[in-house]
């Protein structure tokens, strides 16, 4: 149940992260916003979410995700109902339309980036260590859903009530579940009343006593002294270029570049986020049975470095295709391959530390986020300067850079101040 609560947070962060992409369309027009000035506010949105992810995996492990998750829903659905209000302000009288999209983004960012650590320290409370790498597959799996759903459905709200519509609409979704997330959810499995036998997760690795009661400090010294967890932020950082491309452009090269009509490019639009949706929770359970059969390090690097390189070829070989379709399903599968690494990144965070998996997966995923603010601005510009083919070509050779940043990665040492 506490799965299927995190996996429907993931649809509904996704579903206010990729809409923007698709309204796009008609917000450009519209608002007089060139391409470029597009890419800006996306990235507003990713360096908001990049900077606040430390804080926020800290704020899990100091509180609970109980807690945390729920203000962050609240937060995230407010500025999400903001977007469609922000060009009509008084913002954009101040900042300009652009300057206050582009805060309203950021401030959409900063909320968001709550989800991604506390989903880790929920798993890492209430799974055992064999089972995190597909539970953390389930939960981070509703981004295939989420971003899938998003441009047909988005692409058709905007057709038919504008593309203002799309963002209420999101909003009043998030309200909603940050409702029965604080109803339902526990910190751990010992706090719910629904768990019949309250000895029985001592083998779970959650800790009966909870994290949150010894304010644990984020341990700089220990992670400025561990290889690893810079080589996780590095290889992460080539992962969050990837992805960022495929939420922020794809839906525009398939309608500006390959020729589909807004509603059918909705459609094609969904198709590499239904191969996360399949991916990722694979991707997750294959990466628990092989740490379970060849070790934690190997278990992890063979399943990280697997999906990163066939991400790579898949995306190069998408990126040349002559025929719509063809390049559509390749680069598909290049999304599903990308997730596929997902599980081996996030359980190697709580294979290093579970008592500070939240801060730990947030240093990480806040290199993902870097590599992601670059994306959205940089992706249309390489594309003008030479071409669509050699920027999804870019795209391709950093997945295979991050494929290959896991042969210095070795979660089974832990941190270097926690060797016991």
């Amino acid at each position: 149940m506490i799965l299927g609560l995190l996996f429907a947070i993931s649809v509904v962060t996704y579903i206010d992260r990729v809409n923007i992409s698709v309204t796009a369309r008609q917000m450009m027009p519209a608002l007089g916003l060139t391409d470029q000035q597009m890419g800006f506010v996306f990235s507003a949105f990713v360096i908001g979410y990049a900077l606040f992810q430390i804080p926020g995996g800290w704020l899990g492990d100091r509180w609970g995700a109980r807690i945390i998750l729920t203000l962050a829903l609240l937060w995230w659905s407010v500025f999400t109902a903001w977007t469609a209000m922000a060009p009509a302000s008084p913002l954009a009288g101040w900042l300009g339309i652009m300057g206050a999209l582009a805060l309203a983004r950021f401030l959409l960012g900063v909320g968001e980036a709550v989800a991604l650590p506390n989903f880790n320290r929920v798993v890492t409370d209430w799974l055992p260590a064999g089972e995190r790498g597909l539970g953390i597959g389930i939960a981070i799996g509703g981004i295939g859903v989420g971003a899938a759903i998003t441009p047909p459905v988005t692409a058709w709200i905007m057709v038919n009530f504008g593309w203002q519509t799309a963002f209420y609409l999101s909003a009043v979704l998030g309200l909603g579940l940050a409702v029965i997330w604080w109803f339902i959810a526990r910190n751990h499995p010992l706090d719910h009343p629904w768990v019949a036998n309250r000895t029985a997760n001592q083998n779970t690795g959650t800790a009966t006593t909870t994290g949150q009661a010894s304010s644990p400090a984020i341990p700089w010294a220990a992670l400025r002294k561990t290889p690893t967890v810079w080589w996780l932020v590095l290889s992460y950082s080539c992962l969050g270029y990837v992805a960022y491309v495929y939420m922020s452009w794809f839906y525009l090269y398939l309608v500006n570049v390959r020729g589909f009509d807004i509603l059918r490019g909705g459609v094609f639009a969904s198709a590499p986020f239904l191969a996360i949706l399949i991916f990722c929770p694979i991707g997750g359970w294959v990466t628990d049975r092989m740490a379970a059969r060849h070790g934690l390090t190997a278990g992890r690097r063979q399943t990280g470095m697997a999906g990163m390189l066939l991400a790579g070829a898949a995306i190069g070989l998408g990126a040349w295709l002559d025929s719509p379709y063809l390049a559509i399903a390749s680069l598909s599968l290049g999304a599903g391959w990308l997730y596929f690494s997902v599980g081996a990144y996030w359980s190697s965070t709580s294979d290093l530390s579970r008592t500070h998996a939240g801060s730990l997966s947030g240093l990480m995923n806040m290199g993902a986020n870097i590599g992601g603010a670059i994306s959205p601005t940089v992706t249309p510009w390489i594309a003008e300067q030479w071409g669509w083919p050699l920027s999804l070509g870019t795209a391709a050779l950093i997945a295979i850079i991050g494929g290959l940043l896991w042969l210095w990665i070795d979660p089974e040492k832990g941190l270097a101040q926690e060797k016991s």
